[in-house]
């Protein structure tokens, strides 16, 4: 959807809550520890790191980014080279070190955790992972993880969101910050954001196997297996 859902206010919220969170923690009463920065993991896409790179920048941030999770490398373009994720690039592009940027096909996988371990971070981020987390990632970060959805939950937990919120029709949408726990989207919520769905919000940007689909319209015919229209 051409619209920038995982906005910079609710990012600053998702910051506060978090500094809030800590400061009940029972080893944070030292002043040693709670003037330090929060390290964060973040496994996001390349819209929600770009606000939280600039975020962490900020002379007031009270977090640091420690590492980064995407999805592995894949062959992509004409001549099939392996390249990194959009993610994975562009975190490369801003200069972050590459070893701290994790790429496992899975998220239970035990190198990978014992990596993220190594780390202790705080505070895990995700968006637009699209599996469930395994309980042995979910121990790791002493404050949890949060997830960002495009979606008020509980209303359209899962998969396509923001595509099934245009099929059913909805005047308002949104997106919200929520606990990550097994279930899928089933966590506490701890804010969300609304957005009214009018005339403007009409441009999807989604892949159908094959083909770029860049309107409502076109989504939905590629969905069903009809043939798509030139609009």
């Amino acid at each position: 959807m051409e619209i920038n859902m995982y906005s910079s206010s609710m990012l600053r919220r998702l910051f506060y809550i978090n500094a809030a969170a800590s400061s009940s923690v029972a080893h944070s009463s030292s002043a040693s520890i709670t003037s330090k920065k929060k390290s964060l993991v973040f496994w996001v896409s390349a819209t929600v790191l770009d606000a939280l790179f600039n975020a962490s920048a900020a002379p007031s941030s009270s977090f640091e980014i420690a590492a980064i999770v995407s999805q592995p490398p894949s062959r992509r373009d004409r001549g099939r080279k392996m390249m990194p994720s959009p993610v994975a690039q562009y975190a490369l592009d801003r200069g972050f070190p590459s070893d701290l940027i994790f790429t496992p096909e899975r998220a239970g996988e035990e190198t990978f955790l014992s990596s993220l371990r190594d780390l202790q971070p705080e505070f895990c981020i995700t968006a637009a992972y699209g599996n469930i987390l395994p309980t042995k990632f979910l121990n790791i970060p002493p404050l949890g993880t949060v997830n960002i959805h495009p979606s008020l939950l509980p209303l359209y937990r899962g998969a396509a969101p923001v595509q099934r919120t245009l099929q059913d029709g909805v005047k308002e949408t949104g997106v919200s910050l929520a606990f990550t726990v097994r279930a899928l989207d089933a966590g506490p919520v701890i804010a969300r954001e609304k957005v009214e769905v009018d005339d403007q919000i009409k441009v999807l940007e989604v892949q159908l196997p094959g083909k770029k689909v860049t309107s409502e319209a076109a989504f939905w015919n590629g969905l069903r297996g009809q043939k798509l229209k030139t609009l």
